[in-house]
């Protein structure tokens, strides 16, 4: 497919870019994995045992995750790829 000024197959590789960013993206909020802080990453308060060891991995305090959980979630509207294609949706 001719793209212009690009080269053939650019705009699938704009296509794989970005389904492999939304990819990222969902993984990284699959929850948390690996060892469980004692400590709260970000306000450094201690994480009680019981939801140590009910979460595995986890990383923030009651407080700190229900606030994360509240805030919206920022997706990129932005065409990082640089191509008019991308923003055809």
């Amino acid at each position: 497919m001719a793209g212009g000024w690009t080269r053939d197959e650019a705009v699938n590789d704009q296509i794989d870019a970005s389904l492999q960013d939304e990819l990222r993206r969902l993984q990284s909020r699959r929850g948390p994995s690996g060892e469980s802080l004692t400590h709260c990453a970000e306000c450094e308060e201690p994480i009680p045992e019981p939801r140590r060891a009910a979460i595995p991995g986890v990383k923030l305090c009651i407080d700190c995750q229900s606030e994360r959980d509240a805030r919206p979630d920022r997706r990129g509207g932005i065409n990082r790829r640089g191509s008019k294609d991308s923003q055809l949706k």
